[in-house]
């Protein structure tokens, strides 16, 4: 039986910075309950309840209350609109505007939302983005075997749904979305939706969702994720050091995250290994099951290493987002469910991958990334596993996107 890393429903207070930790409390909380804000720092809370064993979690994190500090810093949720938007986002990671035409990407979560195509282009509304409706043909809603009939809502997921569609509407406006809903967060009905995805035309796939390693794995692995020619993303989990499936697939493109900040260097950004000592923070580490990939040559874990390439996660440094069903308009969220749908869209960018596994390109363009090299996730051996340094490591993989040539052929 698979083993689930679950969400408590802890409520974390963070630093500016994402770096130092307050206060925790409510651990019996609901998952989407808020913390009074300290000043100078953010509250932020996970979006998915814990799930049934043998299910996934999402990543999906919503900041709850901010000071007026962080206010001062950009992040005011439920304002319009706060966190990082489309062109901060285009700018931290070099690329281009208006991008994606002619491209598919797929989001796959659990369960319905309701009012995804409408929050979704209220979102492209506000930051003057194209809409994509589903009358146009930009925009389709199926469930997890593309049909029609969709699974109960969930406003948990709903937070989730939300920010990926967002997150890609940011990055490939022009790009065509299909939402594929599974009816449960089992990880047979997820794969079975990533299946779904691809026989729709899907030539990339985000997926922000993950649980405990399991020997059950690599039969996964050749159910639902060797899909050839397909990018195929995957957040890494928020649960800092230590390792998810399915970001430890050899078959997909496993998300780290990252805290991002305005600064005055060149590229006007910086980012560091995102983590809070409050033990969230992007996943990493040396897979206990699956084989490495000949592309992946880092010699300190035998089998696949996560992660392969990361973006912004750190709450604290988050994305608006918004989201009415389950929410009140707009938030700000973070998590490496940010990041995955960040990076899918940027393959989307970049075309059609030529790779059987578009992750080896990043492997082959490694200077055309931003390298991460400072923080941890938390203390392991060998050290590059969980802390930040030049060239790979585990929590940020390769680095960041510094335009598209990492993500081509």
């Amino acid at each position: 039986m698979r083993s689930i890393l679950r969400p408590t429903g802890r409520r974390a207070v963070l630093s500016l910075a994402g770096a130092a930790v307050l206060g925790v409390s409510g651990v019996a909380v609901a998952a989407n309950a808020g913390a009074a804000p300290t000043a100078g720092h953010a509250a932020w809370s996970r979006v998915c309840d814990a799930p049934a064993a043998g299910d996934a979690a999402c990543h999906a994190l919503r900041v709850t209350g901010v000071s007026e500090k962080v206010k001062a810093f950009g992040v005011t949720p439920n304002a319009t609109p706060s966190g990082f938007g489309p062109a901060d986002l285009l700018s931290a990671y070099n690329l281009p505007a208006n991008g994606g035409a002619g491209q598919t990407i797929a989001i796959v979560d659990a369960y319905n939302d309701p009012n995804a195509e409408a929050d979704m282009n209220t979102y492209r509304a506000q930051y003057g983005l194209p809409a994509c409706t589903s009358a146009s043909g930009c925009f389709k809603q199926v469930n997890q075997t593309g049909g029609s009939k969709l699974p109960r809502s969930s406003t948990s997921w709903a937070g989730e749904i939300s920010l990926d569609l967002d997150m890609v509407s940011a990055i490939a406006p022009n790009a065509h979305i299909i939402l594929v809903e599974a009816s449960t967060a089992s990880m047979t009905n997820l794969g079975t939706a990533v299946n779904t995805a691809v026989s729709m035309g899907a030539k990339f796939v985000s997926n922000s969702y993950g649980g405990g390693e399991s020997s059950a794995d690599t039969g996964y692995d050749t159910s639902y994720f060797n899909h050839p020619g397909v990018a195929i993303t995957v957040s890494s989990g928020d649960s800092a050091y230590g390792v998810q499936y399915p970001a430890a697939s050899p078959y997909v493109t496993s998300v780290g995250g990252t805290a991002l900040k305005r600064d005055s260097s060149t590229r006007g950004w910086s980012e560091s290994v995102w983590y809070t000592k409050a033990g969230e923070g992007a996943g990493s580490g040396c897979s206990a099951y699956e084989p490495k990939p000949s592309w992946q040559k880092d010699t300190g874990c035998a089998k696949r290493t996560v992660a392969d390439v990361s973006a912004v996660a750190d709450p604290a440094t988050g994305v608006a987002v918004y989201q009415t069903y389950g929410g009140t308009g707009w938030a700000v969220y973070g998590g490496t469910s940010a990041a995955s749908p960040i990076i899918a869209s940027v393959y989307a960018l970049a075309g059609t991958p030529s790779a059987a596994v578009p992750a080896a390109d990043a492997y082959a363009h490694t200077s055309a990334l931003n390298d991460v090299t400072t923080g941890n996730n938390g203390t392991c051996s060998p050290s590059y596993l969980c802390t930040g340094g030049t060239g790979y490591d585990g929590p940020t993989g390769l680095g960041t996107p510094n335009g598209l040539a990492a993500f081509t052929g």
